[in-house]
């Protein structure tokens, strides 16, 4: 893991030093499915349409591709859920939304003067185990697909775009990024195998780590959404070994002091076997904000 670390360090090159006016607070929001999201914009209250001080920037989200990770920084607003494309000049927005929403809104409290910045990269069906890859693809940096790309990959091309962009609201003056902290809602993926589920503890760990390096930060603050089952298929459980991956996000945040967890989830309503319901999501984005001051964000 080390020498990932420091091969992340000299080849990717995200400014340390941005000579600017403007001070953004910068967070991650990454993962699979139920980060993507999947509640109706038709749901929504009017207090989540609108946000005049946040920027997006959605990374492509794409099989194991070139695609993948490339797009603009926008005003936030919804569409951001799944179905959303980048067609390589503008943002497709979808008709879904996901806990973005809410937790831009929930910034806004906490951080009043602030601007906000979020990049969103996430892919529905990924595992961090390649033992549990699907159609969705794999985060594992070292794992390559007939393609030669993997879900690590586009989330660095995400990366790379994003920081590109020095003048993300288009007023003239160029902002500094601040990276803030990482949220995560994933694990599903690796909850279909004993053994997959088993590892994702060591599998988690080294992925936060290797994010924490992308964004130069070794302690930036991490925030986990825990897994949940709806208890809706034939065999009444629809992630097999679910709880082996709680205990291993339970762990990950009890081990690191920097991390903290959204345990809200095992309440939610859903709707399909797999995805929560819009109802959800607001209550998700919101928790996850909240639960930013127990990983260890500051003021």
């Amino acid at each position: 893991m080390l020498k990932k670390v420091i091969l992340l360090y000299i080849f990717f090159s995200i400014p340390i030093t941005i000579f600017s006016q403007d001070r953004v607070k910068l967070f991650y929001l990454g993962g699979q499915s139920n980060m993507d999201g999947y509640g109706y914009n038709d749901d929504l209250p009017d207090s989540l349409k609108f946000f005049d001080n946040v920027w997006i920037f959605h990374g492509n989200p794409a099989p194991n591709d070139k695609l993948g990770g490339k797009g603009i920084w926008e005003r936030l607003k919804p569409g951001h859920g799944t179905g959303f494309s980048y067609d390589g000049k503008r943002n497709k927005l979808s008709n879904r939304f996901g806990l973005e929403l809410s937790f831009a809104k929930e910034l806004m409290s906490i951080y009043p003067s602030e601007k906000i910045a979020i990049i969103k990269y996430s892919r529905g069906a990924t595992s961090i185990d390649t033992l549990a890859i699907t159609g969705g693809g794999n985060w594992d940096p070292d794992y390559r697909s007939k393609g030669g790309i993997n879900q690590w990959d586009s989330f660095l091309n995400t990366l790379n775009h994003a920081f590109i962009q020095k003048d993300i609201d288009g007023d003239g003056k160029e902002e500094q990024l601040v990276p803030t902290a990482i949220v995560w809602m994933q694990g599903e993926g690796d909850a279909k195998k004993e053994g997959t589920a088993k590892r994702y503890y060591y599998n988690l760990k080294m992925l936060m780590d290797l994010i924490r390096a992308a964004f130069r930060v070794d302690d930036l603050p991490v925030v986990i959404g825990k897994i949940s089952d709806s208890y809706n298929n034939e065999i009444a459980k629809v992630w097999k070994y679910g709880e082996l991956v709680q205990h291993a996000q339970e762990k990950f945040v009890d081990k690191d002091k920097k991390a903290a967890i959204v345990r809200s989830t095992e309440c939610y309503n859903y709707s399909d076997p797999w995805h929560y319901d819009s109802d959800a999501y607001i209550d998700l984005g919101k928790k996850m904000a909240q639960a930013l001051l127990k990983a260890g964000v500051k003021d």
